[in-house]
């Protein structure tokens, strides 16, 4: 069992770092907008002696975090921000602590404390034993659109680091080297012109029209594409009432992919399609680009390493409580009987063991990475809720903010501190590292999905 400077003084930092997840969950804020949770997060590690740059890269939600000197660089990827709509109280009923209000529906409350928790350990060891290295905690707004690490890669983050990390809830506890999707996000506003339904239609250029036939063509598109690519939207917009030729609409489209490359090419005819369906229909089209995120990339060694580390730190207990209130989440779960034909639940309503290493692709996406293909990065997955809880929803919100959760953000912590000090003791570690990430990106070099154009968004007072 692994029981090292770094994971006791995660242990020794629990009441710290517990209140202070605590805190961000009683206070959601979404993407762009956790003020109160940067402020915070700032405040603990400037008591913890860190050199704390807020509004970092032009971001006002955004913080660096530098502690020590020399090699190995050690990133460590914190987030905060919470998903509208998800707000629960610590409750085994769908019980909002504010109708439609934001709610920790993704457990981010614990991800940048597990993160903070993982710098804290791995300071407090080579402050003891006074070896070299540097740790940078980064505070990363807006995950959940997908776009907040592209920003701050867009000002210059992440490549002074030799290695990161990065750690999310889970149902369980494991790392993967499968893949999860890239992304493009655009809205297509059309305009065209008004005019009376009924008595004048000839007069008019539906926007709506528009919106329609774009539809239409990417479900066309849909049959020409890799079988990894997802293509998703909503309409934003669509008029005012049925005898009104509506002049404006618009449409938000999603584009997935497993690769950068993929992503890219699909997005690019998926243009073409909306600008055709403003051709046949005589309406002008604006295109909205919000950006995007690259695939991951996991690093084979780092990540079998942490799967090593993972084993041998001590995984939480959980007490009769903490397992009642876990099964009763699992038989409310729409994927409970999914869950249970799978054998999962055989040692319990809570997991308990460490998953062998992944290889599975996934088809959601997170901006991790695109700090993947800046440095070599692995991401930590522990278990912090019950074993059938649905993504972004209430059951997650619920578990984040009570013991299940919190236990599952201190194993998170230690295994990260842990294996970051395997990266110090053994600088080979680090070379190999580097050496397979350069194997991995073949020559390709990182283009920021967010352009220039693209601004900030401004936290909503």
């Amino acid at each position: 069992m692994i029981d090292t400077i770094a994971t006791r003084a995660v242990d020794q930092n629990e009441k710290v770092l517990t209140d202070l997840a605590k805190k961000i969950w009683e206070n959601p804020e979404t993407a762009f907008n956790e003020v109160k949770a940067c402020e915070w997060t700032a405040e603990v590690l400037r008591n913890a002696g860190f050199e704390v740059e807020t509004g970092y890269v032009g971001m006002p939600t955004a913080i660096r975090a530098v502690w020590g000197k020399g090699h190995p660089v050690i990133g460590f990827l914190g987030e905060y921000d919470a998903l509208p709509g998800l707000s629960q109280k610590v409750s085994t009923e769908k019980e909002p602590v504010t109708p439609g209000a934001a709610g920790q529906g993704c457990g981010h409350n614990l991800l940048g404390v597990a993160c903070l928790g993982a710098a804290l350990g791995m300071k407090a060891e080579l402050e003891a034993t006074g070896k070299e290295g540097t740790v940078v905690f980064y505070g990363c707004p807006a995950e959940e659109v997908l776009t907040g690490k592209a920003f701050m890669a867009r000002g210059g983050a992440f490549t002074e680091l030799d290695a990161a990390f990065s750690w999310h809830g889970s149902t369980n506890n494991h790392v993967t080297l499968g893949t999860m999707t890239g992304l493009n996000s655009a809205i297509f506003h059309f305009n065209g012109i008004t005019a009376h339904a009924g008595g004048d239609p000839h007069n008019g250029r539906s926007a709506l029209d528009a919106v329609e036939l774009t539809s239409v063509g990417a479900n066309y598109l849909r049959e020409h594409v890799t079988s990894d690519v997802r293509i998703h939207y909503v309409i934003k917009e669509g008029g005012t009432a049925p005898n009104i030729v509506p002049d404006k609409a618009s449409v938000w489209y999603y584009v997935r992919a497993l690769s950068r490359e993929a992503v890219e090419d699909t997005y690019r005819r998926l243009v073409k399609v909306a600008e055709g369906a403003a051709h046949m229909t005589e309406t002008e089209l604006e295109v909205e680009y919000l950006g995007g995120c690259y695939n991951t990339l996991n690093p084979v060694m780092l990540t079998n390493l942490t799967h090593d580390v993972m084993e041998e730190v001590e995984r939480p207990h959980w007490t009769e409580e903490e397992l009642a209130f876990a099964k009763i989440l699992n038989e409310k779960s729409q994927q409970y009987e999914k869950v249970k034909a799978s054998g999962a639940l055989e040692d319990g309503p809570l997991d308990t063991k460490v998953s062998p290493v992944l290889n599975e692709n996934g088809y959601g996406s997170t901006d991790v990475g695109d700090v993947q293909h800046i440095v070599p990065c692995v991401q930590v997955m522990t278990a912090t809720c019950n074993l059938a809880a649905p993504g972004h929803s209430w059951q997650i919100t619920a578990c984040a903010g009570m013991s299940i959760g919190m236990k599952g953000m201190l194993y998170g912590a230690k295994v990260m501190a842990a294996t970051a000090m395997k990266l110090v003791d053994d600088p080979k570690l680090v070379d190999e590292a580097k050496e397979e990430f350069k194997k991995q990106m073949n020559g390709r070099t990182y283009k920021c999905p967010v352009t220039e154009e693209i601004v900030v968004p401004a936290p909503v007072q």
